[in-house]
């Protein structure tokens, strides 16, 4: 993604027109190889058979996308973070944040999710997420791909061997980052009872890579860390890092107090920890990042204004002050938690009941111009139907790692739709 060659906006729309659309909508094709992929996931996540465990986890089609779609992509994740690292910036949001979210830290937070809809003017980012979910499934996706629609002279995404090595390589630089030339030996993929976890089968993933680095990698449930004479124990193991998947973003429940309690020590190396969410993944977050005036009273640049003006859809706090002005607007809106994540307790405004309009009035929730999401043509028990599509870039320092894309039907993302889940991204 880091050399995506430079289109004009004009280039681009045009493609769109003849090809990419076209594409989308009526190339039914099959592009997913389940035996090569069923092979790939069984050589990381031994004694389970994903594809039966997790039936709508992987699409089996695939995505098009306009190469200066994808250069547009990174250059509204590249505004984004230049914003993001502007002093009057960080005293904003650092001010509204938990105080935790103020610990010094010097690592850039693995696999920040930048979670996009291609409207007919390009590509508009709905939310930023920190330890978005799916990267190592993907990436293992990739792999098992064919050649579908030649017409489209669309290459097959690089091979996942190639970024599970930048993935390795990223986990090496936030310990540098962090810990200079200092060994790192171990690592705990830490999440909520991991077990349970809808993605488990990607934390047995990550533990491989981990392992074929000669480390030593545990998953863990956070109940099972201690906090002992300066050092985070997992059993008699001393963690060095923690590869963090929990939602608990502050670190407030009493099950995380001892990787809270090393974290606020510096006695561990957490990624990502709660100052990336406060800085980047908080909804509130986009209200700033789509205010025009604001973002010049911040310091950001007028090139990067315009950019983060076209890429992400005015956003705004729900207030009983605006109550009415909001419901007159529903039908064009869409109501998050400010705190929330994958998609939960969301609500398309033109869906809402007066009774969770007024949960939403006592929560704290933003409101998002609606970005309708585009559409792809699947075959489903032979039937021609569509599902919608959402583009998640996967991103490290600023730079888009991954593009994969999720199919789905209904308000938001889910894994429960006939035909949908993960479906690769095709750039041509």
């Amino acid at each position: 993604m880091n050399k995506i060659a430079s289109i004009n906006d004009q280039d681009c729309a045009a493609s769109i027109d003849r090809n990419v659309e076209l594409l989308n909508a009526s190339c039914f094709c099959t592009t997913l190889n389940r035996t090569k992929l069923h092979d790939a996931l069984q050589a990381d996540v031994v004694n389970q058979d994903v594809l039966a465990s997790h039936p709508q986890l992987f699409s089996n089609t695939s995505v098009f996308m306009a190469a200066c779609h994808a250069e547009q992509m990174q250059r509204i994740v590249s505004a984004v973070i230049r914003v993001v690292k502007l002093p009057r910036y960080l005293e904003l949001v650092l001010a509204q944040a938990p105080s935790i979210a103020a610990v010094h830290t010097d690592a850039e937070g693995v696999f920040m999710g930048y979670d996009f809809h291609m409207s007919e003017q390009g590509p508009k980012i709905i939310e930023i997420n920190t330890n978005a979910g799916g990267a190592f499934l993907n990436a293992t996706l990739l792999s098992a791909q064919t050649e579908c629609c030649r017409a489209a002279e669309m290459p097959l995404p690089s091979e996942n061997d190639s970024k599970t090595k930048e993935f390795m390589g990223m986990f090496l630089q936030e310990w540098a980052l962090e810990r200079g030339d200092r060994p790192l030996k171990t690592i705990a993929i830490l999440d909520e009872n991991p077990l349970q976890q809808y993605l488990y089968p990607e934390f047995r993933m990550a533990q491989r890579l981990f392992e074929d680095q000669d480390l030593t990698a545990v998953i863990a449930d956070p109940k099972e860390l201690e906090f002992i004479n300066g050092e985070l124990r997992y059993n008699n193991l001393v963690i060095d890092m923690v590869y963090n998947r929990l939602t608990d973003f502050t670190l407030e429940n009493i099950e995380n107090i001892a990787v809270r309690s090393a974290y606020q020590a510096n006695a561990i190396v957490l990624t990502p920890n709660p100052h990336h969410h406060a800085i980047y993944a908080n909804k509130r977050n986009l209200i700033i990042l789509s205010d025009e005036k604001l973002l010049a009273q911040l310091g950001a640049s007028s090139a990067d204004i315009a950019i983060l003006q076209t890429g992400i859809p005015t956003t705004r706090i729900v207030t009983s002050e605006a109550a009415d002005e909001l419901w007159h607007q529903r039908k064009q809106l869409f109501f998050k938690p400010a705190a929330g994540f994958g998609g939960r307790a969301a609500y398309r405004g033109d869906k809402l009941t007066k009774r969770v309009w007024g949960e939403i009035l006592q929560g704290d929730y933003v409101a998002q111009d609606i970005v309708i999401p585009s559409e792809r043509g699947i075959l489903v028990d032979g039937h021609e139907t569509s599902l919608k599509v959402d583009i998640r870039a996967y991103v490290y320092a600023g730079e888009i790692q991954l593009l994969a894309a999720r199919l789905y039907q209904g308000q938001t993302t889910n894994f429960r739709t006939q035909g949908g889940g993960f479906a690769s991204v095709f750039v041509g």
